[in-house]
């Protein structure tokens, strides 16, 4: 199984910018760890990050047939790119929405995701664990979780 972690706009700069806000983790910081985690779930990853809408569509429409999911932090396009949201919506694969800070707790225009509609979910406000969980999240829709609201209880042997 192949997952593809895709960092939208200005995620290129974290570990430089807003710490207060993003933490001290860089994104090669973020994707060391999600590929350690990977590793230790038995899945494949590959990690790109964008600055350009367009660039983001391509890839979301491109990934069928190449991943089994998409974990994606579209950054500011959460909150007003159709673009993305069309291009989630016109994919056969789960996209699990990932954001390092909880969007409902900062300014009032990060409150809407037009995003989250058509994600097979969303997790904010975790920092770096957002991203872990948005993987996780991922590996257990394809090997057979359900997404349809009925409660899961995962147990270690």
């Amino acid at each position: 199984m192949k997952i593809l972690v895709l960092h939208g706009v200005n995620l290129n700069l974290l570990g430089q910018r807003e710490k207060a806000i993003y933490g001290q983790a860089t994104l090669d910081d973020i994707n060391s760890g999600l590929r350690e985690l990977a590793g230790q779930l038995g899945v494949e990853l590959e990690c790109r990050q964008s600055n350009h809408e367009g660039q983001l569509v391509d890839w979301l429409q491109q990934a069928p047939g190449q991943y089994a999911a998409v974990v994606f932090n579209p950054g500011a396009y959460t909150h007003y790119s159709i673009a993305l949201r069309d291009a989630i919506a016109a994919i056969a694969i789960p996209v699990i929405e990932v954001h390092l800070s909880n969007i409902y707790a900062r300014e009032d225009f990060r409150h809407r995701s037009v995003l989250a509609p058509v994600a097979a979910g969303q997790i904010s406000g975790m920092g770096v664990l957002s991203y872990r969980l948005g993987l996780l999240a991922a590996v257990e829709l394809v090997r057979g979780g359900r997404n349809d609201g009925e409660e899961k209880c995962i147990t270690a042997d």
